[in-house]
């Protein structure tokens, strides 16, 4: 590894399983000092113990302020001042504009959005003075219409656009912080295992260029090196952007 986030300090949420944890490895390979949050302390905790002393697992829900404030002084003690916040954390529940239920897309928004509200807002807090960046993830759901997971679009539509604000947000007050977010098409983890039609193969969903260039899907670790370069100084001049990771699926629709 070439060491591209050398003694960076970061914190990915949601990062003891899927996008997350290949992203925790990643930014470790690659030389940082990894926080790691999660709801689901058991995996996280067994996570950490693998990792060694340059990982810190931290119990976290994302939807709450007091635990974001607790979870981020954490990291600065343990590590010292926070430079790359990765906001990973996230559900999905199905539910088209019909049969979906208020109740889902309250707790969609709760997880998917307000974590990036809270998270944006006391991550530049913390880096205002020393500089960073911070990484939403977000998805096509964000401007393509995916009809069954009408609530979870809408979350993701709000991810990218407090992007976008929180961006504007640095650049006109002269903070030192990037502000970029991630659009994946499919990922083919856990949370997305559990969603798929019975009978349905990673094979069957996965892209390959050769095999199955209709394939929606790509493995968690190919979205972990887009956080890799969004977390290190290779894009230094991007805040405010989206990056598509989709394949063209634009120019295909659904």
């Amino acid at each position: 590894m070439s060491g591209r986030v050398q003694d960076k300090v970061a914190l990915v949420t949601g990062g003891a399983s899927g996008v997350g944890q290949e992203a925790v490895r990643l930014l470790l390979a690659e030389g940082a000092k990894v926080a790691f949050s999660d709801i689901n302390a058991e995996a996280g905790a067994a996570l950490a113990a693998e990792l060694g002393e340059r990982a810190l697992f931290l119990r976290h829900d994302v939807g709450s302020e007091e635990d974001w404030s607790t979870v981020i002084a954490a990291v600065q003690a343990h590590f010292g001042p926070l430079q790359v916040l990765v906001n990973n954390a996230g559900i999905l529940i199905p539910g088209d504009m019909e049969r979906g239920r208020l109740a889902d897309f309250r707790r969609l928004m709760q997880v998917n959005a307000d974590s990036v509200f809270i998270g944006c807002q006391q991550g530049i807090a913390a880096m205002k003075e020393g500089g960073g960046s911070i990484i939403n993830m977000a998805s096509v759901s964000s401007w393509l219409p995916v009809e069954p997971y009408a609530g979870y679009s809408a979350s993701k539509a709000a991810v990218a656009a407090l992007t976008r604000a929180a961006a504007l947000n640095c650049r006109k007050l002269g903070y030192p912080i990037r502000v970029n977010s991630i659009h994946p098409d499919g990922i083919y983890t856990p949370m997305m295992q559990a969603s798929l039609p019975k009978g349905v193969t990673a094979e069957m969903v996965l892209h390959d260029a050769k095999k199955n260039r209709g394939g929606r899907a790509y493995l968690p670790e190919r979205i972990a090196q887009l956080i890799l370069f969004l977390a290190s100084d290779d894009s230094s001049v991007m805040s405010g952007s989206e990056l598509h990771a989709d394949n063209a699926i634009l120019g295909f629709g659904l």
